[in-house]
């Protein structure tokens, strides 16, 4: 025992030096690993504040203060999609404004999506305008703001942050009709906006940096100025169902869409969380990959079988050639386009439920990824389900209400934007999930309490010389790739041609509908806006009129067809 204090004691003068050498070398480094942490970070916030005192870059935010017939409203910020997207590229939806003043007895509704949602090819007479209609309609008394956010090439990363900007402005409820675009949208493995990071953080990191005054001014230095080439630009970002990188597509996307719905229930709002309808039997895949390890051998046997296939599929012997594409299934189960030749032999046989599989398929393994497939409207569904949201699940709506229980081109034009009649069906849909929590005691809503598809088309002014533009504009679209690409690109074509050619009604005629729809409505500056682009080969100065009724806030600069300046 004594020896063992005496040799404690012995050590005890050893161990305060050690301790003193440590202290020491802390206090050394400290201060320098501080600096060098410290100072870079202080240099970015002094930088950042310079350009915000200078003025340099833009306000990402969503909307900015403005007026609205004198009054004061949030308009949509022009400069918010900017980060999302490389320099001259810049996607907007439609411009917008929220009054600040929120009416008791108003309804307001703000719905977040792609271009589908959007309404594309004509925002006028997307879902969101019918569904406005059928509300205004069967519910006189209120008052109906319906907001439509939707832009093209968007996708969940940018609708988290347009959410967030909302929260603040009132809403009673929010609609999301999201999911084409995960893969091909910014932050996607298939884009080509933006880098393809999968790792969610990073991506809302660099959100975040490209948000910044001095984000910005190294985006710009760095990127260079692009032009927007619309589906073409993505034709070698091809991303087969296989690639690892689709897992993170999946759980991005419903990482964001659930913190989209919490945001939302967190402002006190109703959530629609909608699945997304897809033409599948009119829309043949925009590319095509072979499965990983395919031999030249195997790929040799496969070719002779699909050739074959090919041959007496066209010579309308369906058995027959289902018999080669199985057996060319047996050596490459990966190629879309063999699943949708299946399909369309099955379709042509009447066996319409095995049809649609393969047709789904067909979708799920198309390498240019411009549809949302099974698993995104899988996670549309789980979300509404555990978030507190509500579904309307319109992948089933527009399948119920088309030949054979398949969506086609009766309710979606190409591949994913929505007919006259898709849009309608969804948005009938929306207002029975709608109208009935607003029906006094919750009275569930028949389907003879809905305005018709001819009612709701006659209050947005949507004219015969409408559909026959809007035909028109959809035929030149499939003039150019991906669309030239597909198997059956002649068949949509042809279709689209027939609808574009239907002889036009009078101008006189077109115009007392519009006129009608503005008695009914005169603060409505869609159908203004629409009214004078009309107009414009026929009376300038009407038309001029019109455009100026159609500023969507104070001060907005509208323009004529030619380019000219309304003031």
């Amino acid at each position: 025992m004594h020896e063992t204090a005496t040799a404690t004691q012995t050590a005890s003068p050893d161990a305060k030096p050690e301790t003193e050498r440590a202290t020491g070398t802390l206090r050394f480094w400290l201060p320098r690993v501080a600096t060098a942490v410290l100072l870079p970070i202080l240099l970015l916030v002094v930088a950042e504040g310079a350009l915000r005192f200078f003025d340099v870059g833009f306000n990402p935010a969503l909307t900015v203060p403005c007026t609205l017939h004198g009054q004061a409203a949030s308009c949509y910020n022009l400069f918010f999609p900017a980060p999302f997207f490389p320099p001259g590229m810049i996607k907007t939806p439609q411009a917008y404004a929220i009054p600040a003043l929120k009416p008791a007895g108003t309804y307001r509704i703000f719905v977040l999506g792609e271009s589908a949602a959007m309404g594309d090819p004509d925002p006028a007479y997307g879902f969101s305008r019918y569904l406005e209609v059928m509300l205004r309609e069967k519910f006189p008394a209120m008052k109906f703001e319906v907001v439509n956010t939707g832009s093209v090439a968007i996708n969940s990363h940018v609708l988290l942050p347009i959410a967030k900007g909302l929260a603040s402005q009132q809403p009673d409820l929010f609609i999301i009709y999201s999911g084409n675009n995960e893969v091909v949208g910014p932050y996607g493995p298939g884009t080509a906006l933006t880098s393809s990071g999968m790792s969610l953080p990073v991506i809302r990191a660099s959100i975040f940096w490209r948000s910044t005054r001095l984000g910005q001014l190294l985006t710009k230095l760095g990127t260079p100025k692009r032009e927007w080439g619309g589906m073409e630009m993505f034709l070698d970002k091809q991303v087969p169902a296989s690639s690892p990188l689709m897992k993170y597509t999946y759980e991005n996307f419903e990482r964001n869409l659930r913190d989209t719905i919490a945001i939302a229930r967190g402002a006190g709002a109703r959530v629609l969380v909608a699945t997304v309808a897809t033409n599948l039997k009119d829309c043949g895949p925009f590319a095509s990959l072979h499965r990983e390890g395919l031999s030249a051998d195997d790929l040799r046997a496969w070719s002779a079988l699909m050739q074959k296939g090919t041959e007496l599929e066209g010579s309308r012997s369906y058995p027959e050639a289902m018999q080669a594409y199985l057996a060319a299934q047996q050596i490459d189960d990966q190629y879309a386009e063999l699943e949708f030749r299946i399909a369309r032999c099955l379709w042509m046989m009447g066996d319409y439920g095995t049809a649609k599989e393969h047709f789904s398929r067909a979708r799920d393994l198309d390498a240019l990824r411009f549809r949302a497939d099974s698993r995104i409207n899988e996670i549309n569904r789980a979300a509404a389900a555990s978030e507190g949201a509500e579904l309307v699940d319109a992948d089933a709506v527009l399948a119920g209400g088309s030949p054979n229980g398949i969506t086609g081109s009766e309710l979606v034009y190409e591949h994913v934007h929505l007919t006259a009649e898709g849009n309608y069906l969804l948005a009938r849909a929306m207002y029975e999930k709608i109208a009935s929590k607003l029906n006094a005691g919750g009275q569930q809503v028949s389907a003879a309490d809905v305005p018709s598809q001819a009612e709701c088309e006659q209050r947005l002014a949507f004219t015969g010389h409408d559909h026959i533009r809007i035909a028109r504009e959809m035929w030149q679209r499939l003039q150019k790739p991906p669309f030239t690409n597909q198997l059956n690109h002649s068949e949509q074509a042809l279709r689209l041609a027939i609808q574009a050619s239907t002889p036009e009604e009078s101008p006189d005629q077109t115009a007392a509908e519009y006129q009608w729809a503005i008695r009914q409505k005169p603060d409505d500056r869609v159908v203004h806006y629409n009214f004078g682009l009309f107009l414009f080969d026929y009376d300038r100065n009407a038309a001029a009129q019109e455009l100026r009724l159609s500023r969507p806030w104070d001060g907005f600069p509208v323009f004529a067809p030619d380019g000219t300046a309304i003031e």
